[in-house]
């Protein structure tokens, strides 16, 4: 075996991946590793038996032999088969794809090449499978490009058709995706169904303690009329309460639009100035819950009363708990172009300006209301019922000097 001249041919023949042989000028094969007999079917005392011309395909032969002579004459280190395909051709006649590095040198004032020589059938297969598959594709394009002009010629309605049910498809994709979205959030909303609970239904349980309490008062002084009163008022307080209670059990069927709206013709100023007399029982010390009508007009809507009741309570709840003692909570009802509007005023504590934009995110609780009780999603749930309603939520806030919602509902 050769040596020197800078090769560790030892450590190069012990190589398992790459065929390497050894050839002088006149294309004799001197050496050659185990794995190159293994590529061409030959041992490597049978490679050295042989010229490397006949490791070529017969097609190419003497295309071979002229390269070799020129690469000999003008020796350098190059690769192989650059811009076209080359093939080793077997002892048993079959061919298979290469890829070969000639690196020249001398020794003993003798030139020879090493050749390091790769089978890549596999890359070539994976090549014409890919080629296959890019071309089975173009196909597709072309039938597809083919059946779009064939539609084209096709009537308005058969058009209409395709149109809707790819947009149907979109629509099902964008669907799944807000589902496995709000799947991951649903989790959150049950962990914290008890705050939410303590948070919403404050006002009808506590309507329902005050008129127990004076209903006691009541039938010691034999006043039955009012005791009545007061029971239709529990009564009342007890539906809401289940109502809410529906309500945020059903948080998450709200997020799907699993729930929807009731209609019905109820008189919309009643409803409030009885909502507001029920608020007043719970106000802080001082504070007044007043109500204003700014129209002559019946007050008849269309519209879903309990989540409009709803939507309410939780408007005027927050007045008061951010409002101090001793301050005036408004609400007003106007009537507009078509349009209903209900205001709910309170001169408390206002939000950052900086922070309003974030006011109706889920769990959104402004910095300066963080040591009041609450969980951030009474004015989420109150701007979705009112969407669901057909209707928009406004506000307008200064710091430090009070906040007001507007209502808008179709009249």
């Amino acid at each position: 075996m050769l040596t020197g001249s800078g090769y560790d041919f030892n450590v190069l023949f012990e190589n398992k991946t790459v065929g390497i042989i050894i050839v002088n000028s006149k294309g004799q094969i001197i050496e050659a590793n185990v794995y190159a007999g293994m590529l061409f079917g030959y041992t490597p005392c049978e490679l050295k038996q042989i010229n490397v011309d006949q490791l070529v395909p017969d097609s190419i032969r003497e295309q071979h032999v002229a390269h070799r002579q020129d690469f000999a004459a003008r020796p350098r280190t190059r690769t192989m088969g650059t811009g076209f395909d080359l093939h080793g051709k077997r002892k048993n006649g079959s061919v298979f794809p290469i890829e070969i590095s000639l690196s020249p040198f001398e020794k003993d004032g003798l030139r020879f090449v090493t050749a390091f020589i790769m089978d890549i059938s596999i890359r070539k297969n994976n090549e014409q499978k890919i080629r296959r598959q890019n071309d089975e594709l173009e196909a597709i394009r072309i039938q597809l490009e083919e059946l779009n002009i064939a539609l084209e010629k096709k009537v308005s309605d058969r058009t209409k058709i395709l149109q809707e049910t790819l947009f149907e498809l979109e629509n099902s994709r964008n669907e799944l995706t807000e589902a496995l979205e709000k799947e991951k959030e649903l989790g959150e909303l049950k962990s914290r169904f008890v705050s939410m609970a303590s948070h919403e239904f404050r006002t009808p349980l506590a309507a329902v303690l005050s008129s127990a309490n004076l209903m006691s008062r009541y039938i010691d002084s034999g006043q039955t009329e009012k005791c009545i009163r007061h029971i239709h008022r529990i009564k009342s307080s007890v539906d809401h309460l289940n109502s809410v209670l529906e309500d945020f059990l059903s948080l998450g069927k709200i997020e799907e639009g699993k729930i929807h709206v009731q209609t019905t013709e109820f008189n919309l100023c009643h409803e409030i100035e009885s909502l507001v007399t029920d608020m007043q029982e719970i106000a802080k010390p001082g504070q007044k819950v007043l109500f204003t009508r700014k129209f002559d007009w019946d007050c008849i809507i269309r519209g879903d009363r309990n989540l409009l009741r709803n939507a309410m309570i939780n408007l005027i709840s927050n007045a008061m708990k951010f409002s101090e003692e001793g301050k005036t909570v408004e609400v007003e009802v106007e009537k507009a172009h078509r349009s209903v509007l209900i205001k709910v005023q309170d001169h408390g504590l206002g939000i950052p300006e900086e922070e309003q934009k974030h006011l109706f995110d889920r769990f959104f609780r402004a910095s300066n209301v963080s040591n009041i009780q609450g969980t951030g999603l009474g004015l989420y749930i109150v701007k979705r019922y009112v969407e669901m309603m057909n209707g928009a939520l406004n506000f307008s806030s200064e710091y430090g000097k009070g906040t007001t919602f507007m209502i808008q509902l179709p009249a």
